[in-house]
């Protein structure tokens, strides 16, 4: 398995909205279902991991509360 430093990190689309985002894994995803999800200002620090139905309902989360 791939470690999480070494991974391709995609940035929200929300990020230009004062630098509160987040930045995922998307091949991490696709290649193992679970979402690695971490705090793009801190990309040395901790990361969750998510099941596929967490993920979407941080995603309705964050359309919702911007």
């Amino acid at each position: 398995m791939t470690e999480p430093g070494t991974l391709h990190w995609a940035k929200s689309s929300y990020s230009n909205n004062g630098g509160s985002c987040i930045e995922w894994a998307p091949e991490h995803a696709w290649r193992t279902g679970d979402f690695l999800v971490r705090d793009s200002k801190d990309p040395h620090g901790p990361h969750l991991t998510l099941t596929a139905d967490a993920f979407a309902d941080l995603i309705a989360f964050a359309k919702t509360h911007g």
